[in-house]
C-alpha cells in the first residue's frame, strides 16, 4: 500500500508465526498475544493482508556479540540448566528457542527499515532482562541490545537511545552497555517490582505502586525532551511495555487506557524530530489475550498516527 509521492502509506510492521511458541498447558506467559496482536493489526487496516514485513532468525553470531556464547549455544541446542530455565522462567525447548531467534531478527529487521523509512515497528522484541550471561524474567535474548550492537559495530549508527517505558526496570540492557557510551540506556520503572537486583541504567526513573496517568505523564516530560537534546541518538529504541496498565497483573502502576495513548504518541512526538525509532511491544501480562492484544497495539497506532502527521524527521 503505497501514498502519493511512493512513501508507503503506513510505516512497516514486522511479524514472523514463530513468535508464538508452543507452552505447557497453563503456563503464566500469555504466548498467544502475538498471533492475536498480528490479527487485530489486520482487523484494524494499520497492516495490509499479507503485509507484514518478515525476519530472518539472529544468528549465534548476533546473539554472541552480547551474550555469553556459552548461553547462546544452550539455547540453540536446549541443554540451558534447570536454574537457568527457572530464572528465564520458561522452557527452553525448541520452540522456545526458534521464538527468541525470530523475535530478535524481528527486532533487527525493524531497526534497518526505521532507518530507511524514519519509523518501524516489531510485533514482540522488548527483552530487556537478558543479560551478558543469560536470560532472566521471561527474557531468553535481549533483542533490542542486539540490534543496537550490530548497528553500532556496523557503523551505521552512531549513537542510540533504549527509551524503555516497560514498567520492569531494562537491567539486562543496562548491564550489556555499562560501558558503551555510544548506547544511552533510559529505563521508566516501578520501583517495588522486579527485578529486586537493579542493575544502573544511563537514566533511572522509579515510579510508586499506584501512579496514575497525571503524575506519570509528567516524569516522561520532565526526562524525554531533554534527552533527545543531550543524547542526539541517530537511532531510538522504543520498548511500549503495556505492563504500567492499571488491570496488568504482574504491574503494579495504575495507567488507563488513555494514558498508554498520551504516553505513546508522546514517545514518538519527542523522538522523531530527531531520530528514526525502532518500536517493540515489551511487556503485557493480562490474561485476557484479546485485550491485551488490543492494549499492545496502541504502539502501532501510534505510529500510524505520527506517520501522516509531519513528525517524521526530514531526511
Amino acid at each position: 500500500m503505497s501514498a502519493p509521492g511512493g512513501r508507503a502509506a503506513l510505516p512497516p510492521v514486522v511479524h514472523h508465526p514463530a513468535y508464538s511458541a508452543d507452552m505447557p498447558a497453563g503456563h503464566r506467559f500469555p504466548m498467544g498475544k502475538y498471533a492475536a496482536l498480528a490479527q487485530v493489526l489486520i482487523d484494524e487496516e494499520l497492516v495490509p493482508e499479507n503485509g507484514f514485513s518478515r525476519p530472518e532468525p539472529a544468528s549465534f553470531a548476533d546473539l554472541a556479540a552480547v551474550h555469553d556464547p556459552a548461553y547462546v549455544r544452550q539455547v540453540f541446542d536446549q541443554t540451558v540448566p534447570r536454574e537457568v530455565e527457572r530464572r528465564i522462567g520458561l522452557p527452553i525447548t525448541r520452540s522456545v528457542a526458534d521464538r527468541a531467534r525470530a523475535a530478535t531478527g524481528g527486532t533487527i529487521l525493524a531497526a534497518r527499515l526505521a532507518l530507511e523509512h524514519g519509523l518501524a515497528c516489531n510485533t514482540a522484541g522488548g527483552s530487556h532482562h537478558a543479560g551478558p550471561d543469560g536470560g532472566a524474567g521471561f527474557c531468553t535474548f535481549n533483542d533490542v541490545a542486539v540490534a543496537a550492537r550490530m548497528l553500532l559495530d556496523e557503523g551505521a549508527v552512531r549513537q542510540v537511545l533504549v527509551v524503555d517505558c516497560d514498567v520492569h526496570q531494562g537491567d539486562g540492557t543496562a548491564r550489556i552497555f555499562a560501558h558503551e557510551p555510544r548506547a544511552f540506556t533510559f529505563s521508566m520503572q516501578g520501583e517495588k517490582n522486579y527485578p529486586v537486583r537493579r542493575a544502573v541504567s544511563d537514566l533511572d526513573i522509579e515510579l510508586p505502586d499506584g501512579t496514575t496517568d497525571g503524575p506519570y505523564l509528567a516524569r516522561l516530560a520532565d526526562a524525554l525532551p531533554g534527552l533527545m537534546e543531550r543524547v542526539r541518538p541517530d537511532l531510538v529504541f522504543y520498548i511500549a511495555g503495556v505492563d504500567p496498565h492499571a488491570d496488568d497483573r504482574l504491574g503494579r502502576l495504575s495507567l488507563s487506557d488513555e494514558g498508554l495513548v498520551a504516553r505513546d504518541a508522546y514517545v514518538l512526538e519527542n523522538c522523531l524530530p530527531y531520530a528514526p525509532v525502532a518500536g517493540v511491544i515489551g511487556g503485557g501480562y493480562d490474561r485476557d489475550i484479546e485485550a491485551l492484544a488490543k492494549r499492545h497495539a496502541t504502539l502501532h497506532r501510534a505510529a500510524a498516527q505520527a506517520w501522516p502527521n509531519g513528525l517524521l524527521m526530514q531526511r
